[in-house]
């Protein structure tokens, strides 16, 4: 997750603010001329001409603005203050993907770069998932996988909003699975340890570790916290990486299923073949390949039974 700022035109501002018109929301606040938002992503507009991009899908809605920027772009790191050194240290990395995409799972990864295999993974050319082509991903992944220790897991749609209406909310689940993705991997490489543990923050710690009271097992060990992590250690990086790659193959599978291309986000695109989907096969066929809750449904549910 990350917190990005753009210094935008006048103009810009208002492309920003006619296309997140669909997300409107009221956010009274000092300076503030405009606010909305997406699945994943607060957008907020100001006075001054800066737009702020907030949550995990922060990074790709900012990148389509960025090259319309009058400034440079901001992006700004929270959490943990990390040890001297610390990208050159033997570190577990965890991250997620597919938590903003209405089809498919959420998957999360966690994977083990020790120190003396860092510059191998540097060679590989990690670097964090959303910067690479999704062709790239299915390139370096099975060397990555091949050469390190790591652990995945898999949220599929069908327990995935089995889950939802148990009350679980997306954080809750995406810490779970993120403890349960390190037991696997320091059960993997025991009785090595990394120096630390890395987690790309998507909640304050406090809450992190909330979200898991009750679990019979808590990995609590030399655990840090940062926003943008895949730039701290390519231990995270490489967890991002390999998340990515299992959502792809994911989606891949769920296209050959409905016999097209699902498409990824939660845009336009997405609720015009979701409703296609609701005519040819039904709401509970939908169900099993997304995430029920998002307001994608309920767009599509218009678009399907408007025609």
């Amino acid at each position: 997750m990350a917190n990005i700022v753009l210094q935008l035109s006048n103009t810009t501002q208002q492309q920003v603010e006619r296309t997140y018109a669909p997300y409107l929301i009221e956010r009274k606040a000092p300076g503030v001329v405009f606010a909305a938002k997406l699945q994943d992503t607060a957008i907020t507009s100001y006075k001054s001409g800066k737009v702020m991009f907030q949550g995990a899908g922060a990074e790709r809605e900012a990148a389509k603005w960025q090259q319309l920027a009058t400034a440079p772009v901001k992006a700004v790191t929270k959490g943990d203050t990390l040890p001297e050194k610390f990208a050159e240290l033997s570190v577990i990395g965890s991250d997620e993907t597919g938590t903003g995409d209405y089809f498919g799972p959420i998957t999360v990864a966690a994977a083990y770069v020790p120190a003396e295999k860092i510059a191998l993974v540097r060679e590989l050319g990690v670097k964090d998932s959303k910067q690479l082509t999704d062709d790239y991903i299915r390139q370096i992944a099975p060397d990555l996988m091949h050469a390190l220790h790591y652990s995945l897991l898999i949220l599929r749609n069908e327990k995935y909003n089995d889950l939802q209406q148990k009350g679980y909310s997306q954080g809750k689940m995406k810490g779970l699975l993120h403890n349960q993705a390190l037991q696997k991997l320091l059960t993997k490489i025991a009785p090595e340890k990394p120096d630390y543990i890395l987690i790309d923050q998507f909640a304050e710690r406090g809450v992190y570790y909330n979200y898991l009271k009750g679990s019979k097992a808590i990995v609590e060990e030399n655990v840090l916290f940062s926003t943008k992590a895949e730039n701290l250690h390519v231990a995270v990086a490489t967890a991002s990486i390999i998340a990515r790659y299992a959502f792809l193959l994911e989606m891949d599978k769920l296209s050959d299923k409905v016999g097209f291309t699902l498409p990824k986000g939660a845009g336009a695109k997405v609720d015009d073949i979701a409703a296609r989907i609701l005519r040819k096969s039904g709401e509970q066929q939908l169900q099993l390949l997304t995430k029920w809750h998002f307001a994608n449904t309920e767009k599509a549910k218009k678009i399907a039974y408007k025609r």
